[in-house]
């Protein structure tokens, strides 16, 4: 009699060890997870995400191996891995006999498609499941403005903290408001000094060495003796917990606050544990909430409501907002801008103090909180008229938490506008006031703040005025920034002239800024 055998997938972000795929040991049931190159070429990734993806997935089939579970890796260096999903898994189902496959639903368009047009050619049996991970499913935000021309985030928001009851009294906002996102705006204090963030010494330089042995391109750096990403559920927990007892009484106060001395302030920084699916978002939730039950006098409300709404506002709404209009979405270019990226986004090499310090920054920690990524790297980025596959494929590879599901959305949607306000009610541009307002960086800059024209004006001045111009005939009706028309419109037409010759200069020798 022929045993059945399964054979079930675990990609590089699914290693939910909550699943219920866990819940008991069977014999006939592998599981296999593999490294592959049309996972690393795919952009140029970050070497600490490149590693840290591999720690955590051999972390998860270590633990799987030892609890009893039949695990088979693959590691990118050996010889029989063939580089692509298909290959290594019919390879592995003819040798091994298996007589059923499973997966569980990436999170991913093209891992999607992928899986989808494999099992559609399948000799055997297959079937899918959910992550078991998010708030919602797939369809749920399309089903939800079904009907409806705009995609308010914030209606997203409200509906899902009702169905899910989170900072619910009744049908109500726990304190009769939905948002405190007014209170959360604060510049970081010249003498304040954050609490120091929770750093983890992992190991992980035979992973390191291995990559240095193939032809794999990276960016950034690594210390390889002291990586400090969590690898695995417990390290995540941990770093959780320090997060709801150390950052969370600041961390809506401080969350857009940006400095010269500081790379994590307040933020969590487990949106890789998140993406990873180490933890789940509403364990996340539930400890934040459980801390602010337990310490109410000392952390308010607006720190609290802050978090939750990045977990299960923004975070389940660009995921929805992904799934509802992909593939399209991931080539809409609402500005047709079709700059190439400035070199120094790969180096952090300008006189520009923000966008050195936020990109150096990126370069050292995979890292950047999401001011940093929205407010000056994507900022500048619009203001420059760059390609908006070009910002992508930066935002893509350079940070440990960048996933297609939620890069593309975030950068395409929320930080160029590409998408023509599917996301965001307005472009997200600035000129240096708002950076100054927000941060140290403008007061030990190359450039002026105060100056739009002339010797080190700062560039954000000019090329601020220069996009609102260009691109009159399609944001001019736009309510959410009128003033700013009426402030150009009525603008002396000299001074007009300079400021436009003035960002020609610059977008001319962008590279050199």
């Amino acid at each position: 009699m022929t045993t059945n055998k399964t054979l079930r997938l675990i990609l590089g972000d699914q290693l939910n060890r909550e699943h219920s795929w866990f819940k008991n040991v069977n014999a006939n049931v592998t599981y296999l997870l593999m490294e592959l190159r049309s996972e690393t070429d795919y952009a140029a990734h970050h070497i600490q995400k490149v590693v840290g993806f591999f720690a955590a997935m051999r972390a998860f089939a270590q633990e799987l191996t030892e609890q009893k579970y039949n695990v088979i890796y693959i590691k990118l260096t050996d010889a029989q891995n063939q580089q692509s999903f298909d290959k290594n898994l019919l390879n592995l189902i003819e040798q091994h006999q298996f007589t059923h496959f499973e997966y569980q639903l990436p999170d991913e368009y093209r891992l999607n498609k992928l899986l989808q047009d494999f099992t559609a050619k399948l000799k055997i049996t297959y079937s899918t499941c959910d992550t078991e991970h998010f708030f919602s499913q797939r369809d749920e935000l399309g089903n939800f403005f079904k009907g409806k021309k705009s995609f308010l985030m914030e209606s997203f928001y409200r509906y899902m903290r009702k169905k899910h009851n989170i900072l619910m009294d009744g049908d109500n906002p726990l304190t009769g408001q939905w948002n405190y996102d007014s209170d959360n705006r604060k510049k970081l204090p010249a003498t304040h000094k954050p609490v120091a963030p929770y750093l983890l010494q992992n190991d992980v330089h035979d992973i390191v060495d291995e990559l240095n042995t193939t032809t794999v391109k990276t960016i950034g750096t690594i210390d390889a003796y002291n990586f400090v990403w969590p690898i695995n559920r417990q390290q995540s927990l941990n770093l959780l917990r320090f997060f709801v007892q150390e950052c969370l009484p600041l961390f809506g106060t401080y969350q857009d606050a940006m400095t010269t001395n500081e790379w994590s302030l307040y933020h969590s920084r487990l949106s890789f544990s998140l993406n990873t699916k180490m933890i789940s978002p509403a364990e996340v939730i539930e400890a934040a909430i459980a801390e602010w039950q337990s310490r109410n006098t000392e952390i308010l409300y607006n720190q609290l409501e802050g978090f939750v709404r990045q977990i299960i506002g923004w975070r389940e709404y660009m995921r929805g907002i992904y799934w509802h209009k992909m593939p399209e979405y991931a080539s809409l270019n609402y500005f047709e801008h079709n700059e190439p990226l400035p070199q120094w986004y790969w180096t952090g090499n300008t006189k520009m103090n923000c966008l050195k310090h936020s990109i150096k920054q990126s370069l050292t920690h995979a890292y950047a909180h999401h001011i940093q990524r929205l407010m000056i790297t994507g900022n500048f980025a619009l203001l420059a008229g760059v390609n908006p596959d070009e910002v992508d494929a930066w935002y893509l590879g350079i940070y440990i938490d960048a996933l297609d599901w939620v890069e593309i959305t975030n950068t395409r949607g929320m930080s160029q506008f590409a998408d023509g306000g599917i996301v965001g009610t307005k472009p997200y541009v600035s000129s240096a006031s708002y950076i100054d307002k927000m941060s140290n960086y403008c007061s030990s800059c190359y450039y002026n703040k105060a100056k739009k024209t002339g010797d080190k004006a700062c560039p954000f001045n000019s090329l601020y005025w220069h996009f609102y111009d260009k691109h009159e005939s399609k944001l001019g009706s736009n309510p959410r920034i009128q003033m700013m028309y009426n402030v150009w419109r009525k603008m002396d037409p000299e001074q007009k002239a300079n400021l436009l010759e003035q960002a020609s200069i610059y977008l001319q020798n962008i590279n050199q800024l």
